[in-house]
């Protein structure tokens, strides 16, 4: 199912509560975005792939607005940025990608939060507003995430946004450089009788 076919082009993805604001990028973020994740990369790193090495240069930027316009464009990918709304402070980022449609109606939810924004609550309330975007707008019936086992922060953050624990996939995802196991998570919406707040 294309993205027109459950979305307005017309209609703006940008998504607001629980204090935070979650809109696509814009070419005009590269300052903030480039400053935030290069003051959060000894924060970050433990939990990401290896970042290439343009990753926070303009081009880097580019490369990466491309790819998720392409995703978007096509339905299967949506990357948000996570502001403050008291302030409009950029806080970290969160993505639906790997839509699938058909008799899945899934995707995987990924996140990340800059260092000085970390624990605040910030990427927590982004997870419960991406959420019901996904089972709302988007009329998705569940979403996964993971996350590796020694992540505690990540796994009480999703057990938090309401997602149950489901297994333990090994070599799941290469993690800075090493092939990790990964803990799982799923969410299904709510008229499946799951609580998504």
């Amino acid at each position: 199912m294309a993205l027109t076919d459950w979305f307005s082009l017309r209609s703006p993805l940008d998504i607001e509560g629980e204090g935070v604001r979650l809109r696509p990028f814009a070419w005009s973020d590269y300052p903030e975005w480039s400053e935030l994740r290069a003051a959060s990369r000894a924060f970050l790193q433990p939990w990401e792939p290896v970042w290439p090495a343009d990753d926070l240069t303009r081009a880097g930027f580019r490369r990466r607005m491309n790819a998720y316009q392409r995703d978007t464009d096509l339905g299967v990918g949506f990357a948000f940025l996570v502001f403050r709304q008291s302030d409009g402070a950029m806080t970290g980022g969160i993505s639906l990608s790997n839509v699938r449609r058909g008799v899945a109606m899934t995707a995987t939810v990924g996140y990340w939060s800059g260092a000085a924004f970390a624990r605040q609550g910030h990427t927590l309330a982004a997870v419960r507003v991406a959420s019901r975007f996904a089972f709302g707008k988007m009329r998705l019936h569940r979403l996964e995430a993971a996350c590796v086992p020694d992540n505690e922060p990540s796994k009480n953050l999703l057990l938090r946004a309401g997602f149950q624990q489901e297994g333990l996939a090994s070599a799941y995802l290469k993690i800075n450089g090493k092939w990790r196991d990964h803990l799982l998570f799923g969410l299904v919406a709510p008229e499946a009788g799951r609580d998504v707040s």
